[in-house]
């Protein structure tokens, strides 16, 4: 069954803050800091397991694996993107079920077009508020729990309009979705009202370098959101911190030198994983004991 601690949070009147993590090394780090949420990001998630732009090329089964290994492996409740769940009604109910039984807390499906594009990319189309609507109802009765939160996603903004966006995010809630969120708004005060006219728990979307101004978290409880989702965080740090430290490989020729700050440290690394157990199993059933 569906993590309750999610919709407790999102209760408990203080806003969600869920880093994006997008491999199991993140997943892992994330999963010991006291997040309320973990926001398991499409882009990254595909990024690192394919090496390819999040243009709707991955499939339901390259994601639920993958996502249910997040769940799996974390304490973290986590938030799924599901993209537009895979095709058609029938996709979504199966999309709904099977990221439900690989234990994940919160789906998010979003009104794009097939193939979709990432939401703080341009040609981003989207398919008419009805059969958005029909998906969410689709993805409500397929759950099992109510504990299993629905995230409906509009990305209308950015072709039709912040009146279009707003609409359907009405809509939405009205078929039946616990959380919205409308892509991409482009000022403070289309957020303020993104906040203000829709009667619903709210998402935020903080991408660095993206379409959407960054504010603090209290800012973002001040004008309505409920939740603030930073998917981009992590695998962008990881990304430059990369960079660099190969950087130096190259033009050093060696290791040696590298700052203490730029290493995790192995000896951590390992705790992180998991070594201790198997060591310590490893010593319990070694031969002649």
């Amino acid at each position: 069954m569906a993590d309750p601690t999610l919709r407790a949070a999102l209760e408990s009147g203080r806003i969600v803050i869920a880093p994006g993590i997008f491999d199991m090394i993140s997943a892992r780090v994330a999963d010991g800091m006291g997040f309320s949420a973990l926001y398991a990001t499409g882009y990254g998630t595909v990024a690192s397991h394919l090496g390819i732009a999040d243009a709707g090329v991955a499939t339901y089964t390259d994601m639920v694996d993958r996502m249910g290994r997040f769940a799996q492996g974390c304490r973290t409740p986590v938030i799924a993107d599901a993209d537009t769940g895979y095709g058609g009604l029938l996709n979504v109910r199966n999309t709904v079920i099977g990221y439900e039984a690989a234990g994940i807390a919160a789906i998010q499906i979003e009104d794009q077009e097939i193939p979709k594009k990432c939401g703080h990319t341009p040609g981003r189309r989207v398919v008419p508020m009805r059969d958005m609507c029909l998906k969410i109802e689709v993805a409500v009765e397929a759950r099992r729990s109510t504990d299993f939160l629905v995230v409906a996603r509009t990305d209308a903004r950015t072709t039709l309009g912040l009146d279009e966006a707003i609409a359907r995010g009405r809509a939405y809630a009205k078929a039946g979705a616990d959380i919205v969120f409308v892509e991409s708004p482009e000022t403070v005060d289309e957020m303020k009202r993104i906040g203000q006219e829709i009667d619903a728990p709210k998402l935020a979307n903080m991408v660095e370098g993206g379409r959407t101004p960054l504010l603090p978290a209290a800012t973002l409880q001040e004008i309505g959101y409920n939740i603030a989702i930073y998917p981009a965080i992590g695998f962008l740090a990881v990304a430059a911190a990369t960079e660099r430290v190969y950087a130096h490989l190259k033009a050093q020729g060696d290791s040696t030198g590298l700052p203490a700050q730029e290493s995790y440290g192995f000896d951590r690394m390992c705790a992180l994983l998991g070594f201790q157990e198997v060591w310590d199993f490893e010593r319990r059933w070694a031969r002649g004991e």
